[in-house]
Parts: C-alpha cells; structure tokens; sequence
C-alpha cells in the first residue's frame, strides 16, 4: 500500500525512512538536515565510516534517535535540464533504496520527494519516476509512504498516483 502523506519523516513511525542525501552523508540542508538533527551526531559518526554514497546509490544506517529503526540514505541527482542522465539516475535512488530495504527485512518505509529541493529536479516528473518504482516494489512491503513537505507536493503526487491507476485500468 503506498501512502502520501503531508508529514515531517522525521517523526513517523516506521521501519525505515529514506533520507535524501549529499554524497558526503554528512549532512546538509533540508530534508537532510532534518534527518541529522532529529537522529542526533551518531548518524554523522556512524556514516563517517560508510565512505560516502555515489549519486544512485544508497547506504543504511541505524535511526538512533529517530522513531525509524534505520535510516536509508540515498543520493538524488542534481537538475540539469534533464539530458545528464538524471531521470535514471533518480530511478536508480528510488530502487536502490527499496533493495537494501528488502535486504534488512524492512517493511514498512518513508521516502521523501528525492532530489526536488535544493538539486531542483521538476516536481511532477520526480514524482512520476518516484510513483513507478513504488509500484514496481509496492506488493514487497506492507506500507510505503510518501511523506510530502507541502500541500502542493501532496497534491502533486496524489494528481500522478490517479493517473497511473487510470492508466493500469
């Protein structure tokens, strides 16, 4: 079942959040520093010793002081107009984090809009390639949500998800 949601990940009671992260994993801005800050300075220490993360690809972690057991770090890429390989490259975040996910016996999971921030990737077409993998990995977990920063993102995930159940038919 996939869920979409206005909610702070931070705070949600989950198996696992996903984190949109820099390539450092040491945190940063946004939805990553919220992350950190709501984790505490463990998730720093523990991801020193991870070596950082290549755009695509993902790195768990525990959740420390979150509510989340784990955290599942993920790096998002930077919008450059679309022709730098970017859309494969968010695909690649999406289901690279749902592998490591099923490799740690995780069942229910948070994603934030990965890569819609600060690196400026459209909002509809993230949400597009966000909605495809979630419903390629959907009947592997018993819940995964979409936790939204806005009304607007939740609005514009709720306008994909229709259109991709009309589409299924």
């Amino acid at each position: 079942m996939i869920k979409i949601l206005k909610a702070d990940i931070t705070t949600l009671q989950v198996d696992a959040i996903v984190n949109a992260a820099n390539n450092s994993l040491l945190g940063g801005g946004g939805v990553d520093g919220a992350i950190h800050r709501a984790a505490g300075p463990q998730l720093r220490q523990y991801n020193q010793t991870l070596g950082g993360c290549p755009t695509g690809e993902a790195r768990i972690s525990p959740g420390f002081e979150l509510p989340a057991r784990y955290v599942i770090s993920t790096v998002g890429p930077v919008w450059h107009g679309g022709n730098q390989g970017e859309a494969g490259l968010l695909e690649n975040a999406y289901r690279n984090s749902f592998r490591i996910a099923q490799d740690n016996g995780i069942e229910t999971i948070a994603f934030p809009a990965i890569s819609t921030g600060v690196y400026a990737y459209p909002k509809e077409q993230a949400a597009r390639i966000a909605l495809g993998a979630m419903k390629d990995f959907e009947n592997k977990f018993e819940q995964i949500i979409v936790a939204c920063h806005s009304e607007g993102d939740v609005e514009i995930y709720r306008k994909i998800s229709k259109e991709f159940e009309r589409a299924k038919g």
